[in-house]
């Protein structure tokens, strides 16, 4: 594998500042960096937030979010260009937009979706209009254009070249009255993965992400609350079960193993992790993943 270079990217445009833009400063305090043996790629500051919901888009900060993901992309793409492995630690789930814009520059690639949540609401249905909620919709073309098409190179990645695995929303999204998954994109809710087990499971998304049209490789995208929520409770959106810290590193191994392009981590909290516990682990579980590419 080539050598990690991290970038942090703390947004919470498509959220709100609870804590989550504080999750590069914890997971490097937790030493992630040295464990990695990765280097510093910088950092990308997101523009003031705008607690107002746009009238035009319905989603909150829907010109910073585009601006930043264009930003974004050009650290990642210069990442890609030095030859090196982009580990992305957010910030909310929007910050996949501006990761994903920078492979689109390139090449048709994948997307594996670890995530408790689709994220694939439209505005109408979204509470409160963030685009944390909806990032994959967009990322698949679907929502306002401003950031569905960025740059004109809208989808950043089409429905088939996307595996969605470990979700367990999908009581709540339809009470929401979020738009359906499309038929063509992967989806493995979390009874899935438990069912064919996690090893399995991940051997096949990788599979899928290889093949076909996408032969470029894929982004793998974690959203901490994948995780059990007993296990990991430093997130603002709980819900029970999830997947276990070896479940996880299971999964993540396997995605490492194979055509991975880049990394993003987003959405873990340390406002609610005061003593570095979680930091910790979490920054554990990810240096063992990419140990055993040795």
């Amino acid at each position: 594998m080539r050598k990690p270079a991290i970038i942090e990217a703390p947004s919470v445009l498509g959220l709100r500042p609870t804590g989550v833009e504080d999750l590069p400063a914890a997971l490097l305090g937790a030493g992630l960096a040295e464990g990695l043996g990765a280097v510093h790629a910088g950092r990308v500051e997101p523009p003031a937030y705008d607690p107002e919901r746009d009238p035009d888009t319905g989603v909150l900060n829907a010109g910073g979010i585009a601006a930043y993901s264009v930003a974004l992309a050009g650290a990642v793409g210069d990442v890609l260009d030095d030859g090196r492995f982009p580990v992305v630690l957010g910030g909310d789930c929007s910050v996949l937009l501006g990761t994903l814009l920078a492979l689109r520059r390139r090449d048709r690639h994948g997307l594996l979706f670890l995530d408790g949540h689709t994220d694939f609401y439209q505005p109408s249905a979204e509470p409160a209009g963030e685009v944390a909620s909806m990032e994959l919709a967009l990322a698949t073309g679907r929502g306002p254009r401003v950031l569905a098409d960025l740059e004109g190179r809208g989808p950043l990645v089409r429905d088939e070249d996307v595996v969605a695995l470990g979700f367990r929303d999908a009581e709540e999204s339809a009470a929401h009255g979020m738009q359906p998954l499309p038929p063509a994109l992967h989806a493995w809710e979390l009874g899935t993965v438990r069912a064919l087990g996690a090893a399995e499971a991940a051997r096949r998304a990788v599979g899928l992400l290889s093949g076909g049209g996408a032969d470029a490789g894929y982004w793998v995208h974690l959203d901490i609350d994948v995780l059990d929520d007993a296990l990991m409770p430093a997130v603002d959106y709980r819900q029970p079960d999830g997947l276990t810290w070896q479940e996880l590193e299971t999964v993540l191994r396997t995605a490492l193993s194979g055509a991975a392009a880049g990394l993003t981590v987003t959405v873990f909290n340390p406002r609610l992790d005061p003593d570095g516990t979680l930091a910790q682990r979490l920054g554990d579980c990810l240096v063992r993943a990419f140990d055993s590419q040795g």
